[in-house]
């Protein structure tokens, strides 16, 4: 297992923090100090402390390690808009080398950072790139969660074959039913299965209370990441 697993999803709300969080626990059962990064967030709510996000909050509940809000996620804007049109609002650049630099602070604090994306792969980044140049300068292992729904399989094998066209290896994904009814869900599942070529570490029933990774966590296997 690397030092560090970067959490992507097939779109926005598909349940990346809920997985990063059941992820985390998992870890944190075997023994490992564990912290997680939430390198870019939009959508966030102004408090005593600043602007907060749900998301890195509830990564940093997960973690059993404290740490620097600011470093576990150093790119904070408060629109729930694509993270680079925030940061255009708010006339900041996402600079990957900040994102490094908070990267290496953590994992000098931890066995394994668990990075939480936002939105798919390839979002864009501020003033040009994507944020998924972090998991690949650095070559982190990748997770991939996918929201089960109409038009998973291609939206899952589309971004599992850019991640595995780059420097970094796809290690595993996570199903994630995402709505309360999917027709032909069995179908779909073994499609994934037989297409994807890397390990299932589990499937995940449709929860009401998305925050719930206590859950979560009994439906992964992560066993062959540490294989």
């Amino acid at each position: 297992m690397a030092r560090g697993v970067f959490i992507t999803g097939t779109d926005t709300g598909v349940g990346k923090t809920l997985i990063s969080c059941a992820l985390m626990e998992v870890f944190v059962s075997r023994g490992l100090t564990v912290v997680g990064m939430k390198p870019v967030a939009s959508g966030s709510e102004y408090s005593v402390d600043g602007l907060r996000n749900a998301d890195a909050l509830a990564l940093s509940k997960a973690a059993n390690r404290v740490v620097d809000y600011a470093v576990m996620n150093p790119y904070c804007f408060a629109p729930a808009i694509a993270p680079h049109l925030a940061a255009r609002q708010a006339r900041q650049e996402i600079r990957l080398a900040d994102m490094l630099v908070a990267y290496q602070k953590l994992s000098a604090q931890a066995d394994i950072v668990v990075v939480e994306g936002a939105g798919g792969w390839r979002v864009p980044s501020e003033p040009s790139g994507y944020l998924s140049d972090l998991p690949e300068a650095l070559k982190l292992d990748v997770i991939l969660v996918v929201g089960l729904r109409l038009g998973c399989l291609n939206h899952a094998l589309l971004t599992a074959h850019v991640i595995q066209s780059g420097p970094c290896r796809l290690v595993g994904w996570v199903g994630n039913h995402i709505q309360a009814e999917f027709p032909e869900a069995e179908a779909n599942l073994e499609t994934l299965q037989q297409r994807l070529q890397v390990p299932c570490l589990g499937v995940v029933p449709y929860i009401i209370d998305a925050s719930c990774s206590t859950q979560t966590k009994k439906c992964l296997n992560v066993d062959a990441l540490f294989d």
